[in-house]
């Protein structure tokens, strides 16, 4: 498989934040609102950042043990 259990997570995790930044951004509905100028933007960037990291992100390589050798 190309994407291990640990990669969907952070999928899951950076879309989380990015609907989250999105949703502050929503709720404050100010132009000049410190949430949605300052932390909204950090949130959208940083789960942006995340999926490019869960893109890269090798899975990890099991050391299996022939147990007959």
């Amino acid at each position: 498989m190309v994407f291990d259990a640990t990669n969907y997570v952070i999928f899951l995790v950076a879309i989380i934040l990015i609907l989250g930044g999105f949703l502050g951004m929503y709720i404050e509905n100010e132009f000049e609102g410190w949430f949605s100028l300052y932390v909204s933007p950090l949130m959208i960037v940083g789960g942006f950042a995340m999926v490019a990291f869960g893109i890269v992100k090798k899975p990890a390589e099991s050391s299996k043990t022939d147990a007959a050798s």
